[in-house]
């Protein structure tokens, strides 16, 4: 499950960052695989994904929450 959470909080990272850029104009998921392509909606809905992942599992994971050491 670990491999699996570090996936899902790369993606999260990589979603984030994407939309910092859209802020600036800038979505560069669209500018490398293509707007409206395949590979774009398969990376979009990988994110959503891991954000669902992440939020049914982290209080499990997080330390700050789960302060018995998981």
């Amino acid at each position: 499950m670990k491999a699996l959470h570090m996936i899902a909080f790369i993606l999260l990272v990589v979603g984030g960052l994407n939309w910092l850029l859209v802020a600036f104009d800038y979505n560069l998921v669209d500018s490398i695989l293509g707007a409206g392509s395949a590979g774009a909606m398969i990376v979009y809905v990988l994110v959503g994904l891991s954000a669902i992942w992440e939020v049914l599992t982290h209080k499990k994971n997080c330390r700050n929450c789960n302060p018995s050491g998981m």
